[in-house]
């Protein structure tokens, strides 16, 4: 990727602090905040520090880094009350979903892997 391209990204921006965010989780690889445009109640953007264009981009030194913001997307759903909770039955109550965005089919707008997640009550913009 081209210099400018990286100096003009709005997600590694963001990660420098030099836009605002409103940010839930931050650490030395990702971090989330709440999407300026929500398509859902609680719309979360997950997103790492280094600057990766697309998932398509990614092989295996990035499944670390990947399971990661996985497993951060069940935590940040549990703390923003949009988890999913199975009692012993295996029926739970709650849900959220993930996504990511790949390519311009896919709907990927910013060239910046995210893991987009979504929760709260439906229906929401965009979604069936």
């Amino acid at each position: 990727m081209a210099e400018n391209e990286l100096n003009d990204c709005i997600f590694c921006k963001i990660a420098a602090k030099q836009i605002p965010s409103k940010s839930v989780y931050e650490d030395d690889d990702v971090i989330a905040f709440h999407d300026i445009n929500p398509a859902a109640p609680v719309h979360l953007l997950i997103v790492p520090k280094e600057h990766i264009p697309t998932l398509a981009d990614c092989d295996e030194k990035h499944s670390a880094l990947l399971g990661k913001m996985m497993l951060l997307a069940s935590r940040l759903a549990q703390e923003q009350g949009i988890g999913y909770v199975a009692n012993g039955e295996g029926v739970g109550t709650g849900g959220f979903r993930t996504q990511f965005n790949v390519g311009p089919a896919g709907g990927q707008e910013v060239y910046h892997i995210h893991l987009h997640v979504y929760g709260g009550p439906r229906p929401w913009r965009g979604f069936r």
